[in-house]
């Protein structure tokens, strides 16, 4: 068994589970019911609040506070989680508050950077393989998945869903969904293109990129769907009967049309690049 590595300033509840390998800093506070895997090092001045998982191979540092009740007036004081998955990096003063209803959780996946100042509110659902640059910040119940860049300074609406291999721009004001593959940034925030960067160049996630082909029904059905002029509903019908329907295409259109926040994008937009 790994011994652990707890500085003698460092407050630990006896109520703490910890496991083999961990690693902890001076005058960090580890609350009662916390769980902490396995090779996790968790820096100096950290505050982790009862009711938090901490999965493997985890890195926090200095200031983060984990698992803090949620900024939400309707919390009353009740048990409610904290669940964040294995091989995160929480950097400095990184606040993930506790979901606000009893039993429910805030969740992070796995393999995700949250930079500095990055505020991650109530019940919140935050995929795998994400990156959320300084002081990005998400209200309550947003929920971003898989593989998704947020810019530095970027301000998620509450309940606001963000689609996989999506980018939003720093500073951008997000009030409405940002469908999956999509390149979105301004005040309020607007799709602007595919990211096709992100989805070219996925080091984090290779099995993320998507084939030549895929990418090119993507291109088109983004064209229809982004820079036609018609209405989305319209542009939705128009994209079936046109683009061959790959997994992609079908996931992006079904993100569309269950959307409850609306789609953020402007007609015609000349801020897009060209086809090429």
């Amino acid at each position: 068994m790994t011994s652990n590595n707890i500085h003698p300033t460092a407050i630990i509840s006896p109520k703490a589970e910890l496991g083999d390998g961990v690693s902890i800093g001076p005058y960090t506070i580890v609350e009662d019911y916390v769980e902490i895997g396995s090779n996790t090092n968790i820096g100096p001045h950290v505050q982790i609040d009862k009711w938090t998982k901490i999965g493997e191979d985890c890195e926090v540092y200095f200031g983060a506070s984990l698992g803090n009740p949620p900024k939400d007036l309707k919390y009353n004081g009740c048990r409610s989680f904290v669940r964040i998955g294995d091989r995160n990096v929480i950097r400095e003063y990184v606040s993930i508050s506790r979901a606000t209803f009893e039993d429910e959780e805030t969740v992070i996946g796995d393999d995700n950077l949250f930079m500095n100042w990055v505020n991650i509110a109530h019940d919140a659902i935050i995929g795998n393989r994400t990156i959320m640059a300084n002081f990005a910040t998400l209200a309550g119940h947003v929920i971003i998945e898989d593989d998704v860049r947020l810019g530095a300074y970027a301000a998620l609406h509450q309940f606001v869903r963000v689609g996989k291999m999506a980018m939003a721009g720093g500073c951008s004001k997000i009030v409405q969904d940002i469908p999956p593959f999509a390149l979105s940034a301004g005040q309020p925030a607007r799709v602007r293109d595919l990211n096709r960067l992100g989805i070219r160049t996925s080091r984090i996630n290779p099995l993320a990129k998507l084939s030549t082909e895929t990418f090119e029904v993507l291109k088109k059905a983004f064209r229809i769907l982004f820079r036609s002029g018609l209405p989305l509903k319209h542009a939705v019908t128009r994209v079936k009967e046109e683009v061959q329907i790959v997994p992609e295409v079908e996931y992006l259109l079904n993100f569309i049309e269950s959307s409850k926040r609306g789609i953020g994008f402007s007609q015609p937009n000349r801020s897009m690049k060209s086809d090429g």
